[in-house]
């Protein structure tokens, strides 16, 4: 099973600006009762390299590994659940010359696999073959996907012996590289994950209309003009405000502030009733300092929830897929997915790099 979200959710305001930096995930304060993590772990989020292999695992250690081919048009995912009972899962995409569509096969070192077409672009190795294919990629010497280049297979022995050692899975029946005769239960289950309670949803009565106009006490923000100077050029952007209520005397207000070829910023602010004592929300990610500024965002008042897609290229193959809940007194990261190099993976097949529950 996948641990990530489906692309309909991450891709619910996919506009049109340059990459943008998506919000660390903030420590909330157990005492905090809307916005508690409860008994979460600290395990960080983490991202290493290994020749042409690279390597991610999250918060609640699901783990992955990528390969991309050397024409850049396939690639091969590992993705390894946490826990003793949970086995990986292997994927392959690429992107078929004009007039050929999967089902496509996966080759390793002359052995040909049959793959499970999920897409015409995308197919999954068995569960009864995907022992053994983890076993060729780790001894192999190159892979090929459909009718792709090679995929290296260096550095996938190294990748996944990191990950077989972040799980605990060294020298088990359960590991990727380096088994032993340890059963599965020595594996440690996984880490708790955060938990974060969103607040009750609320009538948005007034809220969220097409052009909505910005209150004055916003227009007169420095944040607020230097963005309506950067979007001057454009009617359409400037009236891409949105709007929220998020309680009885909190609104949401966002101001759009730069579209490049491919994505659209806008700043956040929460404000009391009819924009009054404006200030910037506090968005946070797994990378870098909390931020009011989003990629690609909207906000749906049935979940409470603001989500993002930054999209570091144009058919959004790479980049970071962020989801923020208000509790009602804050809004929390609540997932974030980041593919950092553009080798044509689509969303669904991500890695996370944070997760609540």
């Amino acid at each position: 099973m996948r641990l990530v979200t489906t692309a309909a959710g991450l891709m619910l305001a996919a506009c049109s600006a340059e990459p943008g930096v998506a919000a660390s995930p903030a420590r909330t304060d157990p005492a905090q009762p809307q916005a508690a993590a409860a008994a979460a772990s600290d395990m960080p989020s983490e991202r290493r390299g290994f020749r042409d292999w690279m390597a991610l695992c999250d918060n609640g250690n699901a783990c992955f590994a990528f390969a991309a081919a050397t024409d850049g048009v396939g690639w091969i995912s590992i993705a390894q659940p946490p826990g003793p009972d949970a086995g990986p899962e292997v994927a392959v995409g690429y992107w078929p010359p004009e007039g050929e569509a999967g089902p496509f096969t996966l080759n390793i070192d002359g052995r040909v696999y049959a793959l499970t077409p999920v897409t015409d672009l995308i197919g999954e190795v068995s569960a009864e073959q995907t022992a053994e294919v983890v076993r060729a990629l780790v001894d192999g010497q190159a892979a090929q996907v459909g009718s792709a280049g090679d995929v290296p297979l260096s550095g996938a022995s190294a990748a996944l012996l990191w990950i077989d050692e972040r799980q605990g899975r060294l020298d088990t029946v359960t590991a990727l590289r380096r088994r032993g005769p340890k059963p599965a239960s020595a594996v440690p289950a996984p880490p708790p994950l955060p938990v974060v309670t969103p607040a009750p949803a609320v009538s948005q009565a007034g809220f969220g209309d097409k052009d909505q106009v910005l209150p004055a006490t916003l227009e007169a923000l420095p944040a607020v003009i230097a963005c309506r100077a950067d979007t001057s050029h454009s009617e359409w952007v400037q009236k891409e405000v949105m709007s929220a209520r998020l309680d009885a005397s909190t609104e949401l207000w966002a101001v759009p502030c730069f579209m490049g070829a491919y994505n659209m910023g806008h700043e956040w602010f929460i404000t009391g009733p009819g924009g009054r004592d404006p200030r910037p929300a506090r968005l946070t990610s797994t990378s870098d300092e909390p931020t009011a500024t989003t990629i690609n965002a909207g906000y749906a008042p049935e979940a409470r929830t603001i989500t993002a897609f930054a999209k570091a290229r144009g058919i959004g193959d790479c980049g970071t897929a962020s989801t923020w809940t208000w509790t009602g007194r804050e809004f929390t990261l609540t997932s974030e997915l980041e593919m950092p190099e553009c080798w044509g993976v689509p969303v669904d097949y991500w890695p996370t790099t944070w997760r609540t529950r």
